[in-house]
């Protein structure tokens, strides 16, 4: 059974948190003073003189939002709650990559941020959120959580070729999300997971086995309808991947190299044959959620891993035919979570009001555009989309971009810079990780 999503069956009292642009921001700790950084954002020029404050508003964004720990470790908040999201806080680090290689301060922040995470998986690989002296925040098991650190780990080596992240204790988390994406390929067999949202008493609905890996929530931290969410399965096919190469090449670890390998596979093959759907107006698609039993949800939703993102984050590339069949759908008014204004159209979340377009969609969308004049289209309704403070929201309204959610998310601010520095700037994009060899589905 297919299913086209409304919103009415996922809100949760969204409009009740909802911040108008006159919020208040919050007192922050003093910025961390990146000098690499903060010249590139003082030298970057345009002729669009919104280009240019807003990018260079995004891309300090993260430095408004780390602080150095007393343990040495970094810890970066999501924005405007005081906590850290792992997937959050490895996007938001993921443009200073760009500036890695030559700064050996940059080096320092990174391997303190990743040296947090490791002490976070290790802590409760099934949360989501933490905070400054290492409370969980939110236990909201989200497969991206264990995927987004895994592959931020992997471009860091890979960029700056400092295997010095690599201590005992990455290891130990790289270990507990491997075991934990293990227990959850059979969850209701092998896994004790509960969480008050999920229905059938916390233990969400039934699935059946696929080799895929359950996951609760969503990016969104929303609870999944169908418990095998495509976007962050294949994003854990890419992260996998990244594990065994450190394994196999750092820890020389042939044995864990191998068993991350098996899972990949198992999680790829499922992908192919559960995730990819028949709809006759586009060919075969690939769903958002399934379970495994015969039923699909054809929808997106704008936080990443998302369908739109999968070759952002290196699962597939922008010419597979799955994809743009996957793309055409998505960027219609046939999916429900594509939305239409005077300012924007673009891709929203069931997470935050009906019909308002988040940025970081229109972010992605730009990405894997394959054309320039596609992309310089999404950056026009980006930049349309400013309320005046240069800063990219979690969500906005295409007709009002003044009405938006959220004062502080450095996650899109993190995103928009990529986005110029990659599209607009020739600089290379940063792989997230390696599919060579695998399989995907043929006509």
């Amino acid at each position: 059974m297919l299913t086209m999503l409304r919103r009415s069956r996922f809100v949760r009292g969204a409009v009740a948190a909802l911040l108008a642009a006159a919020c208040v921001m919050p007192s922050a700790a003093p910025a961390l003073q990146v000098p690499s950084v903060a010249r590139a954002a003082e030298d970057f020029r345009s002729n669009n003189a919104e280009l240019q404050a807003m990018f260079r508003a995004a891309l300090l964004d993260t430095s408004q939002l780390a602080e150095y720990a007393p343990d040495g470790t970094a810890y970066v908040k999501t924005g405007d709650i005081p906590a850290e999201w792992l997937r959050d806080a490895s996007a938001e680090a993921r443009p200073y990559l760009y500036f890695a290689k030559k700064d050996p301060d940059v080096r320092k922040l990174l391997r303190a941020i990743i040296a947090r995470m490791a002490k976070y998986l290790q802590i409760d690989p099934y949360a989501n959120a933490f905070t400054l002296d290492y409370r969980v925040w939110e236990q909201k098991f989200e497969l991206d959580s264990l995927a987004y650190p895994m592959t931020f780990a992997w471009s860091y080596w890979k960029t700056t070729g400092d295997s010095s992240i690599f201590t005992p204790s990455f290891e130990a988390a790289m270990e507990q999300v491997l075991a934990t994406m293990q227990r959850e390929q059979n969850h209701n067999k092998d896994s004790h997971y509960t969480e008050p949202e999920l229905p059938d008493g916390g233990h969400g609905r039934p699935v059946g086995y696929t080799g895929m890996i359950w996951t609760g929530f969503r990016p969104s931290d929303d609870a999944c309808y169908y418990n095998y969410l495509i976007p962050s399965e294949m994003m854990a096919v890419v992260a996998l991947g990244d594990m065994a190469d450190i394994e196999k090449n750092v820890y020389r670890n042939l044995i864990i190299a191998h068993e991350a390998l098996a899972l990949r596979n198992e999680v790829q093959r499922g992908i192919q044959t559960y995730g990819l759907v028949l709809v006759p107006k586009y060919g075969y698609i690939y769903a958002y959620e399934v379970d495994g039993l015969g039923h699909a949800i054809l929808t997106d939703d704008a936080n990443v891993p998302s369908l739109l993102a999968a070759p952002y984050f290196g699962y597939t590339t922008v010419n597979d035919p799955y994809y743009q069949d996957t793309r055409r759908f998505l960027l219609s008014q046939d999916n429900p979570s594509f939305y239409v204004g005077k300012v924007a159209q673009g891709i929203g979340s069931y997470h935050t009001p009906d019909h308002w377009i988040w940025p970081m969609a229109l972010v992605i969308q730009g990405m894997t555009a394959r054309s320039d004049v596609a992309k310089r289209n999404v950056l026009a309704e980006i930049l349309a989309s400013d309320p005046g403070d240069h800063l990219l929201h979690e969500s906005f309204n295409p007709n009002d971009p003044k009405q938006f959610t959220r004062p502080s998310f450095g996650w899109p601010n993190a995103l928009f810079s990529e986005f110029v520095m990659t599209s607009f700037e020739g600089i290379p994009q940063i792989p997230f990780g390696n599919t060579d060899g695998l399989e995907f589905r043929s006509e």
